[in-house]
């Protein structure tokens, strides 16, 4: 199928993989171009997952149990508006692009901002108002339900600037332009570090404003960082400029991008869901554990940052192969893609089951903590392998429009975690025997997809 030639007429800034480019090029090449500008993005996340929680482990024990409970929803937002909706727009634009539809793809941009700019409201008014009871029901305690909670009021107030980053940056990486939204983050994240510092810890002579600081600097910086992606937009520098005087209202459109990115929000949804019911049996075991878990299961919600770099660039790769009917390239882009996540994940977790220290070092000291997060690691570190290849070939799967498989293997994972977990608590098994059933719905989830996309039929 012929692409507009318009399509691939490189303004200036414009990505240096071309459109055309994406459908002919070696594939593992052409991905790792594509990756690193990501991979260069996430370092910047992991820095500021670490800056954070050294922030909070300054601030005590209870600060560090309550960032536990607020963080897998905070993640939620991350990985529903990055990863699963974000990836629906990726896969709608790219698969428009391949069939040579620019105005199709020009029009699902203005589509995909309104979608996002709904996704934030909606979280807004739902933590809001139901924040504090979800952390009660997670066991949050006294001071720990008391911190929890005003870190979350600041946090949510300002989820449609975090989903406003997330949508408008898959738009552009929907182009296969995967470096300016990857400076753009890092700058992003380099802001938040330096404001979550000086106002949660109080430096340079600002009040200490404890956990709320810390989430006032995520706000600030993610609020800056919409601002900077809708001028990008407006001013006609993206290939994909925002024109809101040719805008309408389009369902089929807003289909196109929900089709993908509504089913597979069910995704993270449920792998939070996961999080939230360990979280809620390992309460029962006290603060240090809890605590423990927090520590551990940060680096896990990190992977997925890192599985994204190599994910979110098949998205483009593989939309643009399905739009131009090259459904063979396209499986290939999401082997290549799964095969390089899987490694790089797989030995970070081998790295860190090894010595868990050089991770836990980082944020506690306390010994009750540290054994609790140094056995989560060494049951759970070997396996994320597994869950590096599973959630590299859920993106891919969302550039061909076919997320069903991966969400059924994020549902399995969801049962093992809760009727075991379920069992083991009222066997009062010791907590190992937790962490190894969180190692083992991994390898699970990370078969299961596999075989979901070896096995559902791509293409029309």
């Amino acid at each position: 199928m012929t692409i507009d030639a318009s399509i691939d007429a490189v303004p200036p800034r414009a990505p240096v993989v071309s459109i055309a480019s994406l459908l002919t090029a070696p594939i593992l090449p052409t991905l790792l171009r594509l990756a690193i500008p990501n991979m260069i993005a996430m370092v910047g996340s992991t820095l500021v997952a670490i800056a954070e929680t050294s922030y909070i482990g300054r601030l005590g024990t209870i600060p560090l149990a309550a960032i536990a409970l607020v963080f897998p929803f905070a993640m939620l937002t991350q990985m529903m508006s990055a990863g699963a909706m974000g990836g629906g727009v990726s896969s709608a634009i790219s698969r428009a692009l391949g069939a040579g539809d620019r105005n199709r793809a020009a029009t699902l941009a203005l589509h995909a901002a309104i979608i996002g700019l709904c996704g934030g409201l909606f979280f807004t008014v739902t933590m809001l108002v139901f924040g504090r009871s979800f952390f009660t029901l997670l066991g949050g305690r006294e001071r720990v339900l008391e911190e929890a909670s005003g870190y979350s009021q600041m946090l949510f107030s300002g989820a449609v600037a975090i989903w406003l980053v997330n949508t408008l940056a898959s738009v552009i990486r929907g182009t296969g332009d995967m470096r300016l939204p990857s400076m753009a983050l890092i700058g992003t994240s380099v802001l938040q570090i330096a404001l979550g510092g000086t106002l949660g810890l109080g430096l340079f002579g600002v009040p200490q404003f404890g956990m709320p600081g810390v989430a006032a600097g995520q706000l600030i910086a993610f609020t800056c960082a919409a601002i900077f992606f809708l001028w990008y937009l407006w001013s006609g520098r993206s290939r994909l400029p925002l024109d809101f005087r040719a805008f309408h209202f389009d369902r089929a459109l807003f289909f196109d991008i929900l089709k993908v990115g509504a089913v597979a929000c069910l995704s993270p949804l449920q792998t939070v869901l996961t999080i939230l019911i360990f979280t809620k049996i390992l309460a029962t075991f006290g603060t240090e554990m809890l605590a423990g878990y927090g520590i551990g299961s940060r680096l896990e919600f990190l992977l997925i940052p890192i599985t994204f770099a190599f994910g979110i660039a098949s998205v483009p790769m593989v939309g643009m192969a399905m739009g131009a009917g090259q459904v063979k390239r396209a499986r290939r882009v999401a082997w290549t893609a799964a095969a390089a996540s899987g490694l790089t994940v797989g030995l970070i977790g081998l790295v860190i089951a090894l010595d868990p220290s050089l991770w836990v070092s980082l944020f506690t000291r306390d010994p009750g903590v540290a054994a609790a997060a140094h056995s989560y690691f060494h049951w759970a570190g070997p396996t994320f392998v597994f869950f590096g290849m599973g959630v590299s070939l859920y993106f891919s799967s969302q550039g061909a429009a076919r997320v069903g498989g991966p969400v059924l293997a994020s549902t399995a994972r969801l049962l093992i975690v809760a009727i075991g977990g379920g069992g083991l608590m009222m066997a009062q098994a010791p907590a190992w025997t937790l962490f190894a059933l969180v190692g083992g719905a991994m390898v699970v989830f990370g078969l299961s997809t596999a075989a979901s996309v070896a096995f559902v039929r791509w293409g029309k």
